[in-house]
């Protein structure tokens, strides 16, 4: 059992994944996750124009190969990367294959804001990182929310996003495994729901 302290409990999740990432069906789960994903693309993908992704961290599921083909089949498609303000929000710039990025306060690459070819864009849909998630039902209708690494940055970002595009689409990236009870963690009212969820399991809605 975990903890309540959400500090506590995003230290053991960490430490979770750290070993669960170095055993030996990890390759496998990962592969899974990512064909669910490739089938989302081959959905859905057409009505987008710009994903937004991330640079992988501790032990994260590394979605880039798999978006740098979608990005190849249509010359107007494009990547981005969050940019962490100093207010705690995150711009995203465009990035291509072998940008130079920039480590953040968090030691986490991001793009180089001051890069006049790489421009802000406004992602039509967001792929975010998960430590731990869980899943609400409210008038029948089942939410999906994410835990973080506790800055706030994406709940945030995403409020103010949602207003200038209802039809933003934020993905969160997970296990199975990491799914969280009420005892262990809930969603509080600034807490920005998700779309969708994707696990090796497939993609819930």
């Amino acid at each position: 059992m975990h903890e309540n302290s959400p500090k506590t409990l995003r230290q053991n999740l960490l430490q979770e994944r750290a070993a669960f990432a170095a055993k030996q069906d990890y390759a496998q789960i990962q592969a899974d996750l990512i064909d669910h994903l490739n089938q989302l693309l081959a959905e859905q993908g057409s009505s987008w124009q710009s994903i937004a992704l991330y640079w992988p961290i501790q032990d994260e599921v590394d979605l880039r190969s798999t978006l740098l083909a979608w990005v190849k089949k249509a010359p107007s498609r494009t990547l981005t990367l969050p940019f962490a303000r100093p207010d705690k929000h995150l711009d995203f710039y465009q990035w291509c294959q072998g940008d130079k990025l920039i480590p953040s306060k968090h030691g986490v690459p991001e793009p180089d804001p001051n890069n006049a070819t790489r421009p802000l864009l406004n992602p039509d849909c967001i792929l975010i990182p998960c430590v731990g998630w869980s899943s609400s039902v409210v008038d029948g209708k089942t939410h999906y929310w994410r835990l973080g690494y506790g800055g706030g940055y994406f709940d945030r970002t995403l409020a103010e996003l949602r207003k200038k595009n209802p039809k933003l689409v934020c993905i969160g990236v997970g296990f199975d495994w990491q799914k969280l009870d009420d005892a262990q963690w809930s969603a509080q009212t600034h807490d920005e729901p998700l779309d969708m969820l994707l696990t090796e399991s497939g993609l819930l809605r």
